[in-house]
């Protein structure tokens, strides 16, 4: 427990809940805010044009002379991936494992970051300060080596952040949960715990990583061609096991993907991937090597339009393109919302004539996060007297808040908050207090936050009923038309087949701008709005569809 006495700790996410991905929760100890995780999400079906999202970060950046720490739990993206454009607004020092800081400096490179911050290299064994808050760490298992869980010690208790994580008695890298440590933390009477939800709905216990060994063994035995693994770009430990399958069929691994590329070469210059056999051949070799001697290691496994997967599925990759007798290996489950996408990928892999293998039964994918009784064990281990369900959608935190009814955690004390909502502790006693900003912010190319609601609504609008463009030239002067007007229609009817109508709208524009005139509207804005109205209406009418009327009005 912190010497320092704390009187108010108000805890808040500005992403990660009602959500997958996009994690980022802070704490506020008085004055002082500590920032734990800040990552981002793939676009929703509906963000069309968008690259990715990351966590509104208003607030913070209005406070910023306050924070005093970015605390990071392990190196995914859902969990890092916001932290360089956060890192442009405000200077704070950042914390985290070795490898997660490798891949977040990677990120700060790729992005062009002009200032470096301070990077703290800590491990599950390290007991620092900041500012004046003691912060420790305990070992997780999750996905990605050097997940560790946060712990922020406070005058009324510790505050426990779990990160991604999962019991597993068997992991690939030797390192289990330290439990000794989380029942010592317990003992100290935890005020509040912050725990992933994501599979808060699974019953039993998650599968160990060891088990896809076996699965992706099975999976490349008697390949009659090459194989293609598909796989989440820092998923290590599956990439290990991805190794040893090779190496047992003495097939080489060529990498393919900008992100799984960049992962996997930071992991094998820091040591967290062991290729001793020389699997790994670089590109050029791929056209030398015979078919049958190759595995394709690449993402794509969310079924992405444009990744590297899809375009092997549809001939248009330029360094590998599937054939049959190929297998393909779907090494991941579809996050939520993803379904449609991944059924709709596996479909276009099988016209190729390739053996397609995904899914649970196949034991070729086990997942990253603990299931109801790991759960439940964390929460007895833990035994804290306050409970946000973090880290997932809201029907996860929902299950996850009757894990820990279940398990006698207080239903006053349990908080299913949504994103910006805070709960505030004092004296070891909480409530929910008010609302702060919260939301997203969109990143479309290197353009960040100049994408919003407007600019979707316009590419929504142009993606459903297409666009009309308006040209027409005046002399203002004496009322006339010179030229025009000329109609451009794309997305709206194919122009050719629809000469009648397009012929009818110009007669209207020239009518409308004829009565516009007549009534002395010179205006601009005032034409263009004439213009717009009468030929929204008249399109409505004739085809039922409302497209984007751009008028172009040039005076000579």
């Amino acid at each position: 427990m912190s010497n320092q006495q704390t009187e108010k700790i108000r805890i808040f996410a500005l992403g990660g809940l009602g959500e997958t991905g996009k994690n980022l929760y802070v704490v506020e100890l008085d004055e002082d805010i500590f920032i734990l995780d800040a990552g981002c999400m793939h676009p929703e079906d509906d963000m069309l044009g968008v690259d990715i999202v990351i966590p509104d970060t208003s607030y913070l950046i209005e406070n910023k002379d306050r924070v005093k720490a970015i605390i990071l739990s392990h190196g995914h993206e859902e969990h890092i991936g916001a932290v360089p454009y956060l890192l442009r607004d405000l200077k704070a020092p950042v914390y985290g494992s070795k490898f997660t800081l490798a891949l977040l400096k990677d990120q700060c490179d790729e992005i062009k970051l002009k200032k470096r911050p301070k990077f703290h290299e800590v491990h599950a064994d390290s007991k620092i300060k900041i500012a004046k808050t003691p912060v420790s760490f305990f070992q997780t298992n999750h996905s990605i080596p050097d997940s560790l869980g946060i712990v922020i010690h406070t005058s009324q208790g510790p505050i426990l952040y779990t990160g991604d994580f999962k019991f597993d008695q068997n992991p690939v890298d030797g390192k289990t949960m330290d439990i000794d440590k989380l029942t010592e933390i317990g003992s100290k009477g935890v005020l509040c715990l912050l725990s992933d939800s994501s599979n808060a709905e699974t019953p039993g216990y998650t599968p160990s990583e060891s088990l896809v060994a076996e699965g992706l063994k099975e999976a490349f035995h008697e390949a009659p061609k090459a194989i293609v693994v598909s796989t989440v770009a820092s998923d290590i430990h599956r990439i290990q096991q991805v190794i040893k399958a090779a190496e047992n069929q003495e097939r080489k691994i060529v990498v393919v993907g900008k992100d799984i590329e960049r992962a996997t070469s930071i992991a094998l210059d820091m040591g967290y991937l062991t290729d001793e056999n020389e699997t790994f051949i670089n590109k050029k070799e791929v056209k030398q090597s015979a078919r049958e001697d190759l595995v394709i290691l690449t993402t794509g496994s969310q079924g992405e339009p444009v990744s590297e997967l899809a375009r092997m599925g549809k001939g248009s990759h330029p360094l590998f393109k599937l054939e049959k007798k190929d297998r393909v290996v779907i090494s991941a489950m579809p996050n939520p919302g993803n379904e449609k996408l991944v059924s709709q990928l596996i479909d276009s892999i099988s016209r190729t004539g390739a053996d397609v293998v995904y899914g649970k039964t196949k034991k070729i994918h086990v997942s990253g996060h603990a299931s109801q009784e790991e759960l439940k064990l964390l929460l007895n281990l833990v035994k804290p007297q306050h409970f946000i369900p973090v880290s997932g959608e809201f029907r996860m935190q929902y299950a996850h808040k009757q894990l820990a009814e279940s398990v006698h955690v207080e239903k006053d004390n349990i908080y299913l908050l949504e994103k910006g909502e805070i709960a505030e502790f004092s004296k070891r006693k909480g409530k929910r207090t008010n609302k702060i900003p919260s939301g997203h912010v969109l990143i479309d190319g290197l353009g960040v936050g100049d994408v919003g609601n407007i600019v979707l609504r316009d590419r929504r609008l142009l993606s459903k009923d297409g666009i009309l463009v308006v040209v027409v030239t005046l002399n203002k002067k004496h009322d006339k038309i010179l030229s025009g007007p000329d109609i451009i229609s794309r997305g709206f009817v194919y122009v050719r087949e629809s000469e009648k109508l397009i012929k009818e709208a110009e007669d209207l524009v020239t009518k409308s701008l004829g009565e516009a005139m007549e009534q002395n509207q010179t205006e601009w804005s005032q034409l263009k709005s004439h213009v717009r109205d009468k030929l929204s209406r008249y399109l409505y009418e004739k085809t039922k569809r409302r497209p984007m009327i751009m008028p172009i009005i040039m005076e000579a």
